[in-house]
């Protein structure tokens, strides 16, 4: 194989153009190329992984000596195209997720720990998003242990899962901190530490009970109006009006497939990302015609199965989370909807809000949210402030001032 830069960047120049990259991207590409290719000269214009990692690792600007955001991300971009070229013989332009999972430990006994609550997991059938949050938190917990001089469970007591969780607020809003407990629990009890397990409860961290935000009627319309009038994009519209209406998390969005769409019906059919339990849902006449339109004028072609597509290749499925919330807040901000955050949380709130203003009862709502348990459903009474305002007690006369 001929490993020159000149060879390689070739290679490669040519898969993005095969995928569709846009001009400019595939000129930014040369301009990369070139740098290497001038990095390496003296080496007689061969490269390896060894050079690309310290080409990658030359993140200031000689110009200004500033660092680089985009130099940073082109160079560790081509050189992950080169390395894998290197070991596959594949240009491979799948779309990296963000993120990667956090640190990870280092000693064997913990890499032990994390592959075995890793397979633990899988046994049990949790999905995805729910493996990545509970890993996540838990190799942090190793990671942070390793830090202090512990190689093994052994070594761990309750005081180290109390400073673990106070190391955190630095990061983490007080309020958001009962989600790094809820997802860290599993994994404290997985290790059969009675005393871990205990510990947590000592951090203090309880979940608030907030009224759950909503949209209001007159944000609701701007909204949909924003949607159905070509305000914005078919797809970006599509996934706005799908998280409104039907109040799809934002995980079966990303997994939503074209035959999950039966259009004879008007309904999807979907297997859930987080319970595993299968839902199916009427698509309003609105939704439909903005997701056929999507479809079939401005989906691009591709191999990929999945509904909502990249418009920049690789034009595969969305990456994550952060993609349907760009989509979300770029319509609000369209639509002129401010000081609110636009994402599938707050339109699966207002889904069921409406819902249950429209006297459906909450079993129905529970199917149509697709909660494995209908208690999970009664969180969104906190909603109808209307309803609540009725069941309001007067004050007795004699205990008024």
């Amino acid at each position: 194989m001929d490993t020159t830069v000149q060879e390689l960047g070739d290679v490669v120049l040519d898969a993005l153009r095969v995928a569709g990259y846009a001009r400019s991207t595939i000129g930014q590409y040369e301009k990369t190329i070139r740098y290497l290719k001038g990095f390496v000269a003296d080496r007689g214009g061969v490269y390896t992984p060894a050079l690309g990692a310290r080409f990658a690792a030359i993140t200031t600007s000689p110009r200004t000596g500033r660092f680089s955001a985009q130099r940073r991300s082109d160079r560790r971009r081509l050189v992950t195209l080169f390395d894998g070229y290197l070991t596959a013989e594949v240009v491979d332009l799948s779309v990296r997720t963000r993120g990667g999972g956090g640190p990870r430990p280092v000693s064997d006994a913990f890499m032990a720990v994390d592959a075995a609550w890793e397979a633990d997991m899988s046994e049990r059938g949790l999905a995805p998003a729910t493996r990545s949050a509970y890993g996540r938190v838990a190799r942090g917990y190793l990671t942070y242990l390793e830090s202090r001089g512990i190689d093994g469970l052994a070594g761990a007591d309750g005081a180290s899962v109390l400073t673990f969780l106070e190391s955190l607020t630095d990061r983490w809003a007080a309020s958001s901190l009962v989600w790094v407990v809820s997802n860290f629990r599993p994994f404290l009890t997985f290790t059969g530490r009675s005393d871990l397990v205990s510990a947590i409860g000592l951090a203090g961290v309880k979940r608030s009970h907030r009224i759950l935000p909503v949209l209001g009627d007159e944000d609701h319309a701007r909204v949909v109006h924003a949607c159905t009038t070509g305000r914005v994009c078919a797809r970006d519209a599509a996934i706005t009006l799908l998280a409104l209406t039907t109040g799809l998390r934002a995980c079966d969005l990303l997994a939503l497939r074209l035959v999950d769409v039966d259009w004879r019906a008007g309904t999807l059919g979907i297997i859930q990302q987080k319970t595993g339990n299968p839902l199916t849902l009427p698509l309003a006449p609105l939704v439909s015609t903005k997701l056929a339109e999507y479809v079939l004028h401005e989906r691009p072609r591709s191999g990929d199965e999945h509904v909502f597509l990249r418009r920049k290749a690789p034009h595969t499925r969305l990456a994550d989370h952060a993609s349907i919330y760009r989509v979300t807040a770029t319509t609000f901000g369209v639509a002129g909807v401010a000081d609110v955050k636009a994402g599938t949380r707050l339109l699966r709130h207002s889904a069921a809000s409406r819902l249950l203003r429209a006297a459906v009862p909450l079993p129905t709502i529970s199917a149509v949210l697709g909660h494995a348990s209908q208690e999970s459903t009664n969180v969104y009474l906190s909603t109808d402030e209307k309803r609540l305002l009725e069941c309001v007690l007067p004050v007795p006369a004699g205990a008024q001032r």
